[in-house]
């Protein structure tokens, strides 16, 4: 299939996009604008396979995503490109505006241009992915799960822009008749993540014999899903997925923040190198919680796993572990983003940062 992926320089859709050429041998078109968390080197493995294409390009451009999709002439579109960090969004909320509500805008109305000028049999095929966060579902309490039915209830600034783009990704569904298909994910985690997120923050901090920042008591709990399982979900989402219909996509993995930290640090004691200090768990520090820190998410998967038949193949304990050696393996992807940013603690506002020790 030729498909059209937005953000495929990204951590999630690289993954994608190595997925869909490697395994399925499809036809893809990577857009993407490049932004900081991006990183070309995520798909050296691809780079010069047969059928993939890569264009810089800003899905708020109109002319640029016309122009794209005349030129591939795709028969999906996968739908990835975001500003996807919450303290960045808390920091400064416009660059989440522009890309994950205008952007989205932007492309809609350019798919659904092309969507009306294909012979039927295309237009039939044809499809929209949508790929959004479980963070539009707001904040669960001590029990349940979120549902492809649960209520939207976002607390920051990109969890708000998320949402806005979910609803007008089901409206011009709704009232245009492009077949766009939603999903929406839990914590993603494996190799090629920007360290900025909590767990390749925290593997590197550890590697480095650096401060590793919890916030606040640590029990805020997230359910995690390896970044590959979520690759072969989506592929399956666009290619069997009812148009108009959520799809949640969930590892069944809970775990608080402060048990991902441990079970990191215990993996780097085991397989990375000693510390002078022993147990990297000494490093850990708790810093000042963020405003709005959703205390609980929780995905239920099960329509996806009973209507489509998918399964997460990692457990947290095998994809962690996968994620630690791959970080062990492969400095040189990580080395100059580390460098790039002069040390700093990337993930933290500048404020939480000077709280931590030196």
């Amino acid at each position: 299939m030729k498909v059209l992926v937005t953000g495929g320089a990204g951590f999630i859709g690289s993954a994608v996009c190595r997925y869909l050429v490697k395994t399925h041998g499809d036809q893809v078109v990577n857009v993407d604008k490049l932004t900081y968390a991006a990183n070309l080197a995520s798909l050296d493995s691809i780079a010069n396979a047969p059928g993939y294409h890569f264009v810089k390009a800003d899905i708020c451009d109109a002319e640029a995503m016309q122009a794209v999709f005349q030129t591939y002439q795709p028969d999906w579109v996968m739908h990835l490109a975001a500003e996807s960090h919450v303290d960045r969004s808390i920091t400064g909320a416009l660059p989440f505006i522009t890309t994950n509500i205008l952007g989205t805008h932007v492309l809609l109305d350019a798919a659904l241009s092309y969507w009306r000028g294909l012979s039927p049999d295309r237009a039939a095929t044809f499809r929209f992915l949508h790929v959004s966060t479980d963070e539009v579902y707001g904040s669960l309490g001590e029990t349940g799960l979120f549902t492809e039915d649960t209520a939207y209830d976002p607390r920051s600034p990109y969890s708000a822009s998320k949402a806005a783009s979910d609803h007008l990704a089901s409206a011009w569904g709704h009232t245009y008749g492009l077949p766009v298909v939603i999903s929406n994910c839990s914590n993603n985690y494996g190799p090629y993540h920007f360290p900025e997120k909590l767990i390749p923050l925290v593997i590197l901090n550890g590697l480095e014999g650096k401060a590793l920042p919890v916030y606040g008591d640590g029990a805020n709990i997230r359910d995690w899903l390896y970044v590959d399982d979520h690759a072969r979900a989506l592929r399956l989402i666009v290619e069997r997925g009812r148009p108009l219909h959520t799809y949640n996509v969930g590892g069944r993995n809970e775990r608080s923040n402060l048990e991902v930290v441990h079970a990191i640090c215990d993996c780097l004691d085991e397989i990375g190198p000693k510390l002078a200090e022993g147990s990297r768990r000494r490093l850990i520090t708790f810093v000042k919680d963020r405003p709005g820190h959703d205390r609980r998410y929780a995905i239920d998967a099960a329509k996806l796993e009973n209507e489509l038949g998918w399964r997460a193949q990692e457990t947290f304990e095998t994809g962690l572990r996968r994620t630690v050696q791959w970080y062990l393996d492969n400095p040189g992807w990580w080395e100059p983003l580390r460098a790039r940013y002069g040390g700093q603690r990337l993930g933290l506002t500048q404020t939480q940062a000077q709280q931590q020790p030196a």
